[in-house]
């Protein structure tokens, strides 16, 4: 059976979406096969981000309400054969999202990919908390911005309390990832610095994003940024996270740093 993973953020904006994709498509260039779900009802931008959104035909609530199979609702991505995207309604309302109905995709889906990566809204509404409930990894996405990691914090209590693994007393593995970050701008003051942000929400580090604009116009042209420029920073980082999230113990870059190495930060935060 697959994994389920959420990518969440307490705060909107934070690049959780280009993470979903980015972290999907890393996966998936691995070899592995990968579905990324958009949870987002009525703002759907994955598809966007994936080139994917001509193909849209069906959709998350299509398959829920018993409108669509499963099978016609999936979208294969152009570049790589074994990553697929599940879309979320642009027309609907996430009421139309059902406990019942996100239990039965998400276990259709575990059967089927290694992968199943959940992009939720940000936030704590109802499409979030049924983003995470069946989740069996987190990634919490957050800039190091004050605003940003407070509402992360809050994430976490709920990825403690409202999902299936908490109900039934088990620990969530949670992650952090933590995107936009400028060290210049972290050391003028303008932006927490890497141990701030791990001091607060005392999570395990699973990569640092840098500040760049190689993530926009990979979503300009929609494609996630590893599979539009491999050897930029960011799709670099991203496919370090990945190896991390696959059990492999490398050393944390700070982005900007000359040194390479800062194991000190990977590993320190236990969940």
């Amino acid at each position: 059976m697959g994994k389920v993973i959420v990518v969440t953020s307490g705060k909107g904006g934070v690049g959780k979406t280009t993470s979903s994709a980015a972290l999907g498509a890393a996966l998936a260039q691995s070899g592995d096969k990968v579905v990324v779900v958009d949870f987002d009802v009525g703002l759907r931008n994955l598809d966007l981000i994936m080139g994917a959104e001509r193909r849209v035909v069906y959709d998350l609530v299509n398959v829920i309400q018993g409108e669509a199979k499963l099978t016609q609702a999936l979208i294969r991505d152009k570049r790589v054969e074994t990553l697929y995207l599940l879309p979320a309604s642009q027309t609907r309302d996430k009421d139309n999202l059902t406990s019942e109905g996100v239990e039965k995709v998400i276990g259709a889906l575990k059967s089927h990919f290694d992968w199943v990566i959940c992009d939720s809204p940000a936030g704590i509404e109802r499409g979030a908390t049924l983003a995470m409930r069946h989740a069996d990894i987190a990634i919490v996405v957050t800039n190091p911005e004050v605003s940003s990691v407070r509402d992360s914090d809050r994430i976490i209590g709920l990825l403690d309390s409202k999902t299936l693994k908490a109900e039934n007393g088990e620990r969530m593995e949670k992650h952090l990832l933590l995107t936009r970050y400028d060290p210049a701008r972290a050391e003028r003051g303008d932006m927490l610095k890497v141990d701030d942000v791990l001091e607060i929400l005392s999570i395990p580090l699973l990569g640092i994003i840098p500040e760049s604009m190689d993530v926009l116009r990979a979503s300009n042209i929609g494609s996630p940024v590893t599979l539009a420029d491999e050897r930029s920073a960011p799709a670099l980082a991203y496919f370090d996270a990945v190896r991390r999230l696959k059990g492999e113990n490398l050393p944390m870059t700070i982005p900007g740093e000359k040194r390479g190495f800062f194991g000190k930060i990977f590993g320190r935060k236990a969940a």
